[in-house]
């Protein structure tokens, strides 16, 4: 989807510079347990959780490149969120590595928090979630 070349938010090539930057954001992924992300919900950047503690896996290196064909370079990397909601109030959604991944920080996001991720190609063959926040 692209973004309107009207008013209305600071825009590329539009809008005023005093003004929101404007992006697409598709609807966040719903998590009601474990799972594994696909490259498309990582694109996509925002994930709630409502439900059974669980992991939130992150897909190999090799399905993350097949579904992210322009990730091919060293230092390419694209920022995600993890937002806690469970509604129990008790459950942990942990951010699990797949093959080619390591993770850097914390990664248990508690009940009625948030978490801020940035991925980062480090190899060939290896990527690396940072928690930034």
């Amino acid at each position: 989807m692209a973004l309107s070349n009207g008013t209305g938010g600071y825009q590329v090539g539009a809008g005023a510079t005093d003004e929101a930057i404007m992006f697409v954001q598709g609807a966040p992924t719903a998590l009601a347990a474990a799972a594994t992300a696909t490259a498309a919900q990582l694109q996509n950047g925002l994930f709630t959780f409502d439900g059974a503690a669980g992991n939130l896996t992150l897909p190999t290196v090799a399905d993350l490149e097949e579904g992210m064909p322009s990730a091919q370079k060293v230092n390419s990397a694209f920022d995600f969120f993890v937002v806690n909601i469970d509604a129990a109030g008790s459950d942990t959604v942990t951010l699990a590595v797949g093959t080619g991944w390591s993770i850097v920080g914390v990664a248990a996001v508690t009940v009625n928090t948030s978490a801020h991720f940035r991925a980062r190609k480090t190899s060939a063959t290896t990527w690396t979630a940072y928690r930034i926040s």
